[in-house]
């Protein structure tokens, strides 16, 4: 890969993680479908890739809070759910290298991954335009937690997303949270599962081929994506957040369609 190529993605890398601590997405669920568009590295390359620059946007970002003492995570469901979440990584990990390995392709998997991430997000989009009108829940149960956040994780850490608009749908349902409040909880699974998933590719010593020098710009994309999100969140209210969260929905959507087309009919 060119510099030029790694310089783009880490640009891409810092205006989806900008969104992504904003809206508490993550970023990956930007940076995944939008790398896969350019079709410049592999599937494996590109989950990866995403995977570590989450991690480092949301290490940043939840750490940060933590320590400024404004961080409006609900440890008490938000850790179960986190924990459930890094569990639930390891899993989906595994079950990306499955579908993977069962593919005459390799590459076929990134379609699977494009299609679903489409399917999951024009539901996420669905409810969030009409969440007003549906009854919530308030879950308290620390097992429902647990298995809350496996879900999460396995979809997440699959899709090589991070944690992506379904954390936020969830939140929202399960949890009754207002939509900065699920953010920054969305934020605090996401790095949970993030880890885990990490840790599971370098035990199983499936790390894909890539450039040290892309790896290196995105994270530091993504950390300034992390800083520049942070700063912007404290600045505007719930429904501006809304209103960029739906934004994106849209935009994830087209690009995932194009990317299942690309990938598995063409």
């Amino acid at each position: 890969m060119s510099f030029f190529q790694s310089l783009l993605f880490a640009v891409i890398s810092f205006f989806a993680s900008t969104v992504g601590a904003i809206c508490g997405i993550g970023g990956g669920v930007v940076i995944k479908p939008v790398l896969d568009l350019f079709g410049w590295a592999s599937v494996s390359t590109i989950s990866f890739l995403s995977g570590c620059t989450v991690l480092s946007m949301s290490c940043y970002s939840v750490g940060k809070s933590m320590l400024a003492k404004d961080s409006s995570v609900d440890l008490k469901k938000g850790t179960p759910l986190a924990i459930g979440a890094a569990l639930g990584g390891i899993w989906g990990k595994q079950l990306f290298s499955l579908v993977k390995d069962l593919s005459p392709n390799p590459e076929m998997v990134g379609g699977v991954q494009a299609g679903c991430l489409a399917i999951i997000t024009l539901y996420t989009l669905i409810y969030t335009i009409n969440k007003n009108s549906i009854r919530t829940k308030h879950v308290e149960s620390i097992p429902s937690c647990l298995v809350i956040g496996v879900v999460l994780g396995i979809m997440s850490s699959f899709l090589g997303i991070g944690g992506g608009p379904i954390n936020l749908v969830v939140l929202y349902y399960f949890f009754s949270m207002e939509t900065k409040t699920a953010a920054a909880n969305s934020l605090y699974i996401i790095l949970f599962s993030q880890i885990a998933s990490l840790i599971t590719t370098l035990v199983t010593r499936t790390v894909p081929e890539f450039t040290i020098t892309t790896l290196i710009l995105m994270v530091i994309g993504g950390i300034l994506g992390g800083v520049a999100g942070r700063i912007i969140n404290k600045r505007i209210d719930n429904h501006m957040v809304e209103n960029l969260f739906i934004g994106l929905m849209f935009l994830i959507i087209l690009i995932s369609v194009y990317n299942t087309w690309n990938y598995l009919l063409v």
